[in-house]
């Protein structure tokens, strides 16, 4: 289930998910790059990392720019918070490059105001309740705070527009900005290089593309509409990025969403 948020948060979350398990079974999923950063919501699940370490029930993860693998045992649910990619900085005044690939407990940021939201997902309370009540729940939070760059705003919606098929020149020409100065922007408030970000738009689109295709067979004529120069350089930013290929990821057949799938056991 993906819900968006109210306008009001729409600047500063994309959306929410919410994932449910009723499966008493270990699993094995994959979570990638989609460009933002988020927080995950549980009360129950038992999830660890690639080293076998237990996760909090409540995390927030920074920018991806490689995939991670986790496992989970048992039932669970939980309510991802997908954030817009700027949303660490712009509201915990943390560098978004200093959690890049990090996971933080929730707690250490938030104490306890999540409790509230992990007792309600315990309870088995509608999930669209929990929703309206976390939409309160930032909205408040973000009174305090200055609103978004709007400079990185236009510069972000200028990259999706273009489905990520723009150099650092044409984003130097859009915003009358050096180079340099572009880099610094994103590395502060998006964790990673305008290239990078770019790289992760282009990608996704071809999901989409893929996703939405009648013939699931033509990977290069998805590809050059995707803006990829040939087939070899699809599969190689694909493998970088997902650990896949467009055909196994595929036939992944438990996609929770587009980023965060089920890999099977080898």
């Amino acid at each position: 289930m993906q819900i968006s948020p109210p306008k009001q948060l729409a600047n500063y979350i994309k959306h929410y998910i919410f994932l449910e398990n009723p499966e008493d079974m270990t699993k094995n999923l994959r979570l990638f790059a989609d460009g933002n950063t988020g927080l995950i919501i549980s009360a129950d699940m038992k999830m660890r990392d690639e080293k076998d370490s237990n996760l909090p029930l409540s995390f927030f993860y920074g920018q991806p720019t490689k995939y991670k693998d986790l496992s989970t045992k048992g039932q669970f649910s939980l309510l991802a918070v997908v954030f817009q990619p700027y949303f660490f900085n712009l509201l915990f005044d943390v560098a978004a490059k200093d959690i890049k690939n990090e996971i933080v407990s929730a707690s250490d940021i938030l104490k306890d105001q999540l409790l509230p939201f992990q007792e309600k997902l315990d309870n088995k309370e509608d999930p669209q309740s929990i929703i309206a009540a976390l939409n309160t729940y930032f909205m408040k939070l973000i009174s305090t705070k200055n609103n978004p760059d709007s400079w990185l705003m236009k510069v972000q919606q200028y990259m999706l527009q273009n489905r990520g098929a723009l150099s650092l020149k044409d984003l130097e020409h859009f915003t009358g900005y050096s180079e340099r100065h572009i880099e610094r922007k994103f590395e502060e408030n998006i964790g990673i290089s305008p290239k990078k970000y770019s790289t992760i738009i282009r990608l996704h689109h071809f999901l989409s593309l893929m996703k939405n295709s009648t013939d699931q067979n033509s990977i290069a004529s998805l590809s050059y509409e995707a803006g990829y120069s040939d087939q070899s350089h699809l599969i190689r930013e694909f493998k970088n990025t997902i650990g896949l290929t467009p055909g196994q990821y595929l036939k992944t057949e438990n996609k929770l969403a587009v980023n965060f799938i089920e890999i099977p056991f080898t």
